[in-house]
């Protein structure tokens, strides 16, 4: 985007080429007036805003953050915004030193780590679940008999449950760990890389929430409940409703426990996204509470509950703008539809009869035919999304139940070829 009018803010976003919220974040910049720059690897991006933005090395921070800095001097920033778990901490370091708006650096980096956000949470009294590293490079057999049983392995700084695994004994905890041994071989940090984190299965119900920090206080977008009992193995995300049915004041107290975390981690500014479990004692517990949105077309919800795109919610308070938002006093929906089994999509059928059940407002597919599906653990997608609008949450949920019931997923099987020995 150009500069022609200097009175236009102008917005850095730090993102992975690759991030599908890239794409949102400049619909809302278009709408709102803000000129943007997107600093990111995609120096060969077919994306004509990123191909021309900064182009930095995410795996050389120091270096990355002085390419912007750089470049900030020909073009000064108004505000710096991460995208992505991998980009916040990134973005809070140079809005620092930029002088701008912006999360202590620390606290971003708290936030994306698990194992460090577990102990800054139990050090400050808010309750996670009983928790410890695994040491990939130390002797497993030793540790796995230290664990309590059911629990959960997850990567250190993954998102969308790839590689969470829930297991039950030792056997089913070191065939868990060989699982995600593989999913880490992508990954670069090498701390990242050489642990995991196990932590004690907290049963109960699910919720996630949406939230905006402006100078330390924290403003309550959405809760969205998560009617599918997740308790693994693995924990496919499936359907967010909202309004929560949950009763005011365990939301309340939900609210209260991601503003706890927040502060617990110093997080003062920006988006915030929290998964939380509530056992049947109705105690809170914290899965995860991240300075960043809600990933993928979920944050469509958040705009049939508010009346404004998150996005947009999210760079007006980070540029002193204020939107008006609405209540909401109807039921709205998503589901991520999800993998049946791995294998190579040959088609879906079913998809007019599922658009045509009343009180479902879109179905997007995100895959084409040929493209090879691969489920949790090891994935990191979906087949699309559904999504509802009806007069209460629970007509929402049931619509979207009954337009997934319609769908068929027919695939073939998947052919790896081994070279041959000589």
């Amino acid at each position: 985007m150009s500069m022609k009018n200097s009175t236009r803010p102008r917005l850095l976003i730090i993102a992975p080429h690759h991030s599908y919220r890239i794409a949102p974040y400049i619909n809302a910049a278009e709408q709102l007036g803000i000129d943007i720059t997107i600093a990111s690897a995609g120096e060969h991006s077919l994306i004509s805003v990123i191909n021309k933005g900064l182009h930095i090395d995410f795996s050389d921070p120091q270096q990355a953050q002085s390419d912007i800095l750089a470049a900030s001097i020909a073009t000064p920033f108004h505000a710096v915004l991460g995208t992505d778990d991998m980009s916040v901490a990134l973005a809070a370091s140079v809005a620092k030193q930029l002088g701008l708006m912006h999360n202590p650096p620390e606290a971003a980096l708290i936030a994306r780590r698990k194992d460090q956000a577990r102990a800054c949470l139990q050090s400050a009294g808010v309750a996670v679940p009983k928790h410890q590293r695994i040491e990939l490079n130390e002797s497993l057999a030793a540790q796995i008999e230290q664990l309590d049983y059911p629990c959960v392995l997850k990567p250190l700084a993954m998102s969308g449950s790839r590689g969470v695994i829930r297991v039950n004994n030792a056997e089913q905890a070191q065939s868990a760990i060989n699982r995600i041994i593989t999913i880490l071989r992508e990954v670069e940090v090498a701390d990242e890389a050489n642990a995991l984190l196990a932590e004690t299965f907290i049963a109960g119900r699910e919720v996630a929430y949406e939230g905006i920090l402006s100078k330390g206080e924290l403003t309550t977008l959405a809760l969205f409940d998560k009617p599918d009992p997740l308790d693994g193995p693995y924990f496919e995300e499936t359907y967010y409703i909202s309004p929560s049915r949950l009763p005011e004041p365990l939301q309340e107290k939900i609210a209260q426990t991601v503003f706890d975390a927040c502060r617990a981690y110093g997080l003062k500014q920006g988006p915030v996204h929290a998964e939380l479990r509530i056992d049947s004692d109705n105690n809170v517990w914290v899965l995860e509470v991240a300075a960043r949105t809600i990933g993928g077309e979920c944050a469509r919800l958040v705009e049939l509950v508010t009346g404004q795109a998150l996005e947009k919610l999210v760079l007006a308070q980070l540029l002193g703008m204020t939107l008006p938002t609405m209540g909401f006093t109807g039921g709205a929906g998503v589901l991520m539809i999800p993998i049946p089994k791995a294998g190579i999509l040959r088609r879906i059928e079913g998809i007019s009869a599922a658009r045509a059940v009343p009180g479902i407002k879109e179905l997007l597919i995100s895959v084409r035919d040929g493209h090879e599906l691969v489920p949790l653990p090891e994935g990191s997608s979906y087949l699309g999304f559904i999504y509802a609008v009806a007069e209460s949450a629970q007509a929402a949920e049931t619509a979207l139940r009954e337009a997934h019931s319609k769908l068929e997923i027919v695939t073939a099987p998947v052919f790896k070829l081994s070279p041959v020995q000589p």
